[in-house]
């Protein structure tokens, strides 16, 4: 018995020093300006921009002039700025609708497919089977992710109205 539990702690401590060793032989360096752009990303994965998702738009940015950075549609224009303070560009124009949207489904046309649920990348849409779902604002990044796969076309993006709850300060640019 003891003889089986030492040849598998010494598989284990062999496999584990030759993972170790390869880790460290073949360890290959990422694009850290790739990692900052992620970061600066909503990270909703969305494909609004025409990428699969957000690390590939950002490796495609830090190709510099590969692609646009006014694309990002749920970052809108906060983020087109970030991006182009950090790349040292200039602002672009958004080709995309840079007011704060939301999706709204139409409750009374829904058939409760499920469709807009599996799609949505946040999980912003409540509702079960056969029953009519409904959309959390606050969760919503306006990815338009649910519109195309609603085969009733009862989602539609409005627009965010201003209230006392959703009134923010304008945050001071920082100054380095």
């Amino acid at each position: 018995m003891i003889e089986a539990v030492l040849s598998m702690g010494g598989l284990a401590l062999a496999a584990g020093l030759g993972l170790g060793f390869a880790a460290k032989k073949f360890h290959v360096e990422g694009n850290p300006q790739v990692d900052n752009l992620t970061a600066l990303l909503p990270a909703t994965n969305c494909g609004n921009c025409g990428y699969p998702g957000c690390r590939p738009y950002a490796e495609a940015i830090a190709e510099q002039g590969e692609t646009n950075i006014g694309l990002c549609a749920p970052g809108g224009v906060e983020v087109m700025e970030k991006i182009a303070s950090l790349l040292g560009v200039e602002p672009v124009e958004m080709e995309v609708d840079p007011g704060p949207k939301v999706a709204f489904i139409r409750e009374e046309e829904c058939i409760g497919c499920t469709a807009c649920i599996k799609a949505c990348p946040v999980d912003a849409i409540i509702g079960a089977n056969k029953q009519s779902h409904t959309v959390v604002a606050d969760m919503c990044t306006s990815c338009k992710a649910c519109i195309e796969p609603c085969p009733v076309d009862c989602i539609v993006m409005v627009a965010v109205p201003t209230t006392v709850y959703s009134w923010v300060w304008n945050k001071p640019e920082v100054l380095h």
